[in-house]
């Protein structure tokens, strides 16, 4: 399948919307600005994306189901999510270079794939062993779709509007994450929980569906395409450590690391802090993430308006300072104030994920077109691999601290990602094609 239509078949529908226009005017106007094929991009990228929260939430979501299972301990279940980011950080540098090397559209379509077959096989693991291999399986793909999704997306954006348009992509993780919620709710209320978790992974083979309308009708962004293909450094990893990316590369995987670390020490473990340390049914459990969940969704959009508006690293700022205090409120409310807790799910959800809106459009400001996909996957997923030690430590530490406590490790996560903004340049405004 061809990925770029040919240069004379370009219009100003087609090529990438890399000049301010009235276009680009009004609350929807960064959508408009995409043109035609950008903004069926836009839905791939926005579905691949929701479908990756949705297979990934599965596991946290089943987490105490999987526990009495299979005999586990608070470190082995932590273990799941360690695997799955490590390898993770193979899955996206590779899906990187896939993406420079054959185009966007198709390393999308080879990372949706991965993690929709593995998803699925979790649900038929006979024991622990093989299950946490499937996952790590599953981290392949899972790693590599929003760094393809994303510079897909941002190449056909305009410089003005590019972060709401990203903000928006990264939205859809919350959209993925409430329909895991929804189904996770009907499915254990109807099922055993020993066979309700299998039917979970089992859902995962949804993305299949996205791949088909991926290769009939998305393409790559022509300008950009063009501008990687004369390039003799097309998807050169070695490219990204030259004196020239070396900084650049070292920082923002360093920033990567301390806003995933944070990110993902909560979404692993507030599930099964809300069971067991706050007695919460799976009903209600279903009931506090709603909060949480819409104030993610409503914070991806706000964290992509306020990064076009403020800038990509005072946006970071912001946020990775309000996510550090609401992570140290959450954790320390007093046992029986399950109202407290609803309510603050909401500006919890809201802070840990504006901080994420940014990311799309800063990453992929960062770095040249022959080397974006190459240097975006290698810096979030090395961010994710080695944030996944916060999660895992609190894992080991939940036993003798409980969960609540062993959560104040994702607020020293922030406190890194903002010490990386030191070594990094604001992008804003800048031109990619």
């Amino acid at each position: 399948m061809s990925t770029t239509p040919p240069r004379e078949a370009l219009t100003d529908d087609t090529r990438p919307a890399t000049t301010e226009s009235t276009q680009d005017d009004g609350a929807f106007g960064w959508l408009r600005a995409l043109g035609p094929r950008g903004r069926r991009a836009f839905a791939g990228a926005f579905g691949g994306y929701a479908l990756d929260s949705y297979d990934y939430f599965t596991l946290p979501l089943s987490m105490v189901a999987l526990s009495a299972y299979f005999g586990l301990n608070s470190g082995q279940t932590g273990l799941f999510t360690t695997v799955t980011l490590v390898v993770s950080a193979v899955g996206g540098a590779l899906a990187g270079v896939l993406a420079d090397r054959v185009g966007r559209v198709r390393a999308l379509m080879v990372t949706v794939i991965t993690y929709a077959v593995f998803t699925v096989a979790c649900g038929f693991a006979p024991n622990y062993e093989t299950l946490l291999v499937f996952r790590a399986l599953q981290g392949l793909g899972f790693g590599g779709e929003w760094a393809v999704g994303a510079i897909l997306v941002a190449e056909y954006a305009s410089a003005k509007n590019r972060g709401r348009t990203l903000g928006a992509i990264q939205s859809s993780w919350a959209v993925g994450w409430g329909l895991a919620v929804i189904v996770y709710t009907l499915v254990f209320s109807v099922a055993g929980d020993d066979l309700a978790w299998r039917i979970m992974f089992w859902t995962g083979a949804l993305p299949a569906l996205l791949v088909i309308w991926l290769r009939r009708s998305v393409h790559d962004a022509p300008e950009a395409a063009a501008a990687r293909e004369q390039s003799s450094d097309k998807g050169s990893f070695t490219a990204i450590f030259k004196p020239g990316l070396l900084r650049i590369t070292l920082f923002a995987g360093l920033l990567s690391t301390g806003v995933q670390g944070g990110y993902y020490t909560l979404a692993t473990w507030v599930p099964t802090y809300l069971k067991s340390e706050r007695d919460l049914s799976v009903v209600g459990t279903g009931g506090y993430l709603t909060f949480l969940i819409s104030g993610a969704f409503i914070g991806y959009l706000t964290g992509g308006y306020l990064t076009d508006k403020l800038g990509r690293r005072r946006n970071i700022w912001l946020f990775a300072l309000l996510s550090a205090l609401c992570i140290l409120a959450y954790a320390n409310i007093p046992s029986g104030a399950n109202t407290l807790l609803l309510v603050l799910g909401f500006p919890l959800g809201f802070c840990m994920s504006a901080i994420f809106s940014g990311f799309g459009s800063y990453l992929s400001e960062l770095y040249p077109t022959a080397v974006r996909g190459t240097g975006q996957g290698f810096t979030y997923n090395t961010g994710r691999a080695v944030g996944a030690v916060f999660p895992t430590t609190v894992g080991f530490l939940a036993d003798s601290w409980g969960v609540g406590g062993a959560l104040v490790f994702g607020a020293i996560g922030y406190g890194i990602a903002a010490l990386a903004l030191l070594g990094l340049p604001e992008t804003r405004g800048k031109e990619l094609a």
